[in-house]
């Protein structure tokens, strides 16, 4: 049984070590057929892109193994695989590690990122076809840092010539021009939007770019892969030769990410095809170009858990690859109309948007229509229909990504509410000393001042867990007192159990999501609850002496609290 690829991006290492591999060779077809100078994919994190520059890298460079293609869509195409296949230098670096807190130490990770792969062709230093001027210009990108405090030193004149120099001299040994492949472009722009050195590293970043690509006689084609599209003056100044395929694009459409059929066919190879709806419910949902596709880092993991547990229910595992930082912000700048599209959003629904895929990093957090934007190119949005006005209908394209929404949004009611933390007592003291009023006062308020997730068509018992969720974060605030959800205590679970030792103050909160009968019938359901399966005997055997009951309802933004 092959294993699952869980972080592999190295193709040669995908195939000698029989990894399940989903065939992505027709991209190079398709580049091959479809030739421009300067290629830039953007597309979202964990789509492929990582695994499909090493996959170019491995089928054009000289020295092809041509056994890692044995099968796969590209080796019939004989004809393209005679001309192209192992017959070019290729540069290939990756600038997914060139961030840090400040610009030098950023810079010299770049420095050292070219350095690294100059060492690759070490033969440069003696090869016969070099002058040597040539081969003191090669010595430069691998000059050493001995005093240890950085792996390569260079010049900025030296490392902003860098990729250009390296294809030039590499153009120089074979004779042949060369492919460069510039994987995670953005990253270190991104980075340096966040820690506050923007202006030196577009800078720096502008001049190896453009000398590598616009100025490069000894450039083939070059292929660039990043989340976002940088617009054109912010680091691609004057590049007349470069064609951008981003997610909208249906050109390269189905190369990144799983198609429905790919998915069938991988849960079918082991023998999971009877979760296949489960999977397209969780992690299907993107639109790129013209086809509907999966995130195949999260396919590949829930597969996995399958396979050790039979049992295993979906989970959001693209929240583990990044802070969800973006959605944090768009929260924090949300007011009024765009936190009722945002209802709408998570609820299921849709808005109407202007995208705009060609913004500097500068700009992004500027106001919140980027936003829009941003959440869009990143996948936390997808397109589900076109205005004639060429405004995008957006939603939510999946249950993996409305949670990671549901998740930042509690938590950003939470943050809210601990800026007034004279009212946030208040409201905690109202359930301390049975004051059911000043409870739903307070609870009445911040629902109605925020977000909430409605839920339509969800069971009652999800639209109960995100006020249930709500009202722990709130209730969280009061560090000292004892807290527990779903605690088991007489014939059940109780929702909130909170025992308040110094005072010797026990309470007990059943919620519940209300009916069409109203408030009223919810708080009476949810008090005969906590009567008749004695959720009160666990705070009675810790040696509670007063004993507060909750029946709380919700219904959309009103809440109604009794006591029982």
């Amino acid at each position: 049984m092959k294993k699952l690829p869980i972080g592999i991006e190295h193709f040669e290492e995908m195939r000698r070590e029989d990894f399940y591999y989903v065939d992505k060779t027709g991209m190079i077809k398709e580049l091959l057929e479809n030739k421009a100078k300067v290629n830039l994919f953007t597309r979202p994190r964990r789509f492929g892109k990582s695994l499909n520059m090493s996959m170019l890298k491995y089928f054009f460079e000289y020295g092809c193994d041509s056994s890692l293609f044995e099968g796969l869509a590209i080796a019939k195409e004989d004809k393209l695989c005679q001309e192209y296949m192992g017959k070019f230098p290729v540069v290939s670096v990756t600038l997914k590690g060139a961030g840090s807190l400040e610009f030098q130490t950023a810079r010299g990770m770049l420095c050292s990122i070219v350095g690294n792969e100059a060492m690759r062709f070490a033969f440069l230093e003696n090869s016969s076809r070099l002058s040597d001027r040539e081969k003191e210009q090669y010595r430069q990108l691998v000059n050493v840092d001995t005093s240890g405090r950085q792996s390569f030193i260079m010049s900025n004149e030296v490392l902003e010539d860098s990729l250009r120099m390296l294809c030039r001299l590499l153009q120089k040994h074979y004779d042949q021009k060369v492919i460069l492949l510039i994987d995670e472009y953005d990253v270190p722009l991104d980075k340096a939007q966040h820690y506050g050195y923007y202006d030196e590293m577009s800078s720096l970043l502008r001049g190896m770019l453009g000398q590598a690509l616009k100025t490069n006689d000894s450039l083939q084609f070059a292929v660039l892969t990043g989340c976002l599209r940088v617009a054109k003056e912010s680091i691609f100044t004057g590049l007349n030769n470069l064609r951008v395929l981003t997610i909208t694009s249906k050109q390269f459409d189905e190369h990144f990410g799983f198609l429905d059929r790919e998915v069938k066919e991988l849960l079918e190879f082991y023998g999971l095809s009877d979760r296949f709806d489960l999977v397209k419910e969780w992690y299907d949902g993107y639109r790129f170009g013209s086809e509907d596709v999966y995130c195949p880092w999260d396919v590949i993991n829930y597969a996995d858990s399958l396979r050790s547990d039979p049992d295993a229910k979906p989970r959001a595992f693209w929240i583990n690859t990044s802070g969800n930082d973006i959605i944090r912000i768009f929260l924090k700048m949300a007011k009024g109309s765009v936190q009722r599209e945002i209802e709408e959003l998570v609820n299921g629904g849709t808005v109407v948007k202007k995208i705009n895929q060609e913004l500097t990093y500068r700009d992004l957090y500027k106001n919140i229509d980027n936003l829009w934007s941003v959440l869009f190119t990143t996948g936390y949005l997808t397109k589900r229909g076109e205005t004639e006005s060429e405004a995008y209908y957006l939603a939510i394209p999946n249950l993996e990504i409305r949670k990671i929404f549901i998740e930042q949004v509690m938590e950003w009611i939470q943050e809210e509410a601990r800026k007034d933390t004279q009212k946030l007592d208040a409201f905690c003291d109202a359930f301390a000393r049975g004051d059911a009023e000043a409870a739903e006062a307070g609870f009445g308020d911040y629902l109605w001042r925020t977000i909430s997730v409605l839920d339509t068509g969800a069971r009652r018992e999800k639209k109960e867990h995100f006020y249930h969720g709500v009202l722990l974060g709130l209730l969280g605030h009061r560090e000292e007192w004892d807290i527990r959800s779903n605690a088991e205590t007489g014939e059940g679970f109780c929702d909130i159990l909170i025992e308040i030792r110094d005072e010797r103050i026990g309470i007990a909160i059943e919620l519940k999501y209300a009916r069409e009968d109203g408030l009223e019938a919810g708080c009476r359901e949810a008090l005969e609850q906590i009567e008749n399966r004695r959720y009160e005997s666990k705070l009675l055997q810790d040696g509670m002496k007063t004993i507060y009951k909750y029946g709380i309802a919700c219904r959309k933004k009103e809440c109604m609290v009794r006591m029982g």
